[in-house]
């Protein structure tokens, strides 16, 4: 089981960043995928959720609007595209998986993480 994340850096303030997550997991389809950042100081915040079929999804208010997560099935990659950037996104992006059949409401939900890609937001 391998999350692969990618995609972060530096960016100024009102710049966007595209985050990438390649998973080798088998039965995908039945996982829920969740972008989930860390930054000091602060708890932990999923901050969008998708099920791998694409029929639901789920933004923290902080985000709503700016962000979107998105599933490309033939390449097993989740994606999330940050837009409007502001240094409060400054954080460590952790993609994450549930196990099969959980919405991904909850940590306790997501036995699978990648490595974590750090986003900075200068202003």
């Amino acid at each position: 089981v391998q999350l692969q994340a990618s995609g972060g850096g530096l960016v100024q303030a009102g710049g966007s960043l595209r985050l990438s997550c390649t998973a080798s997991l088998r039965s995908l389809s039945d996982r829920t995928m969740g972008w989930i950042r860390q930054a000091p100081g602060k708890e932990r915040e999923i901050v969008a959720r998708m099920n791998w079929s694409a029929s639901r999804t789920y933004y923290a208010d902080s985000v709503k609007g700016r962000f979107t997560i998105s599933i490309d099935n033939a390449k097993n990659t989740v994606y999330l595209q940050m837009n409007n950037l502001n240094p409060e996104d400054t954080a460590v992006y952790y993609c994450a998986a549930t196990a099969n059949g959980y919405s991904g409401s909850f940590f306790r939900e997501y036995p699978y993480w990648g490595q974590g890609t750090l986003v900075t937001v200068s202003s």
